[in-house]
C-alpha cells in the first residue's frame, strides 16, 4: 500500500479499501486555514491515483464538521502590489487556487461521501456541494455565510447548489445567510439521507461506502465520470460519451467475475 500523505489539518485513514479523511482542527470548529486547503487537494489527488482506494469518507472530528474559511486568511490578503490592478489580478489567482483545491473532491474518481455534523458554514458549503453523496446528523445546521461577512460565495456554493437543489431556495440561503436544519436540507434535495445523531451517520455512511468498496472499481469510477459528464451536456452527448466508455473501458474479467460470484452467491473479487 502507498503510504498516507503528511498532513497537519486533516486526519488520514485507509481500511478495507476505504479512506477516511477527517478535518482536524477541532478546536477551532475545523475552520479551513491556508494549508488545509492544499492538504486537501493533496489528499484528494492521492485517493484518486491510489488503487487500494475505492470509496471516500469526508468528516470532521470535533463538534463540528467544519465553521467555513479561518479568518486568518483575510489578514493576509493585503495589497499584494502597488499597482491595484496587479493586486487584483493576484487576487483572481488565489480564489481560482482555492477553487482548484475543492474541486479535487469532484475529479477524484473515487466517489466520495461527505458525512456531516454540528455546524457546516460558509466555505464548509462550497466543500460537500463538489461530493458525491452528502449525509448529516440530525442536529446539523446548514449555511451560506459569506452574504453576512460582505463577500459573494466564490469557491463553488453559488455554481453547484442550483443543480442539487430548486433555485429559488438557493437564492434565499444565499442572499439571507439563514440556517437550513437537516430535514429542510434533506426535502430539498441537498442532503440524501439524516441520521439521528453523529455515532449514527458515521455508521450509516460506513456501510454505505464499503457496498461501493464490494463493486468493480472500474465500474464505480467509470459511473462517476459518466454521471459528471452527463450533467454538464446534453443528453445526447451523455448517451453518446457512455458508449463510448463502455466501448473502451467495459472489462470482460469483471463482468465474468461479477456473474460467477452470483452462481456461487459469493461477493466478487475484483482487481483494484
Amino acid at each position: 500500500m502507498s503510504d498516507l500523505p503528511s498532513t497537519e489539518t486533516l486526519a488520514l485513514h485507509l481500511e478495507d479499501h476505504i479512506l477516511d479523511i477527517k478535518l482536524n482542527r477541532p478546536d477551532s470548529a475545523n475552520a479551513v486555514n491556508q494549508p488545509m486547503w492544499v492538504e486537501l487537494q493533496a489528499a484528494f489527488e492521492w485517493a484518486d491515483r491510489t488503487a487500494e482506494v475505492r470509496a471516500v469518507i469526508l468528516s470532521g472530528e470535533g463538534k463540528h464538521f467544519c465553521a467555513g474559511i479561518d479568518l486568518s486568511m483575510f489578514a493576509g490578503m493585503a495589497t499584494v502590489h502597488e499597482d491595484p490592478s496587479r493586486a487584483n489580478e493576484a487576487f483572481v489567482e488565489h480564489v481560482r487556487g482555492l477553487q482548484r483545491n475543492l474541486q479535487s473532491l469532484r475529479i477524484c474518481r473515487k466517489p466520495v461521501l461527505a458525512a456531516t455534523h454540528g455546524a457546516c458554514i460558509g466555505a464548509a458549503i462550497d466543500m460537500i456541494c463538489y461530493a458525491d453523496m452528502r449525509y448529516c446528523a440530525a442536529e446539523t445546521k446548514f449555511c451560506v455565510k459569506e452574504i453576512d461577512i460582505g463577500i459573494v460565495a466564490d469557491v463553488g456554493t453559488l455554481q453547484n447548489l442550483p443543480g442539487l437543489m430548486p433555485d429559488g431556495l438557493v437564492r434565499e440561503l444565499a442572499l439571507t445567510g439563514r440556517y437550513m436544519d437537516a430535514e429542510e436540507a434533506k426535502e430539498s434535495g441537498f442532503i440524501t439521507r439524516v441520521y439521528a445523531d453523529r455515532e449514527a451517520l458515521m455508521t450509516g455512511v460506513r456501510d454505505i461506502a464499503r457496498q461501493l468498496a464490494e463493486k468493480t472499481p472500474l465500474g464505480v469510477r467509470g459511473t462517476k465520470r459518466v454521471l459528471n459528464y452527463t450533467r454538464d451536456h446534453t443528453v445526447e452527448d451523455g448517451l453518446e460519451y457512455v458508449a463510448l466508455w463502455n466501448a473502451a473501458m467495459m472489462s470482460k474479467i469483471d463482468v465474468e467475475e461479477a456473474m460467477t460470484a452470483k452462481l456461487e452467491k459469493r461477493l466478487p473479487k475484483f482487481l483494484d
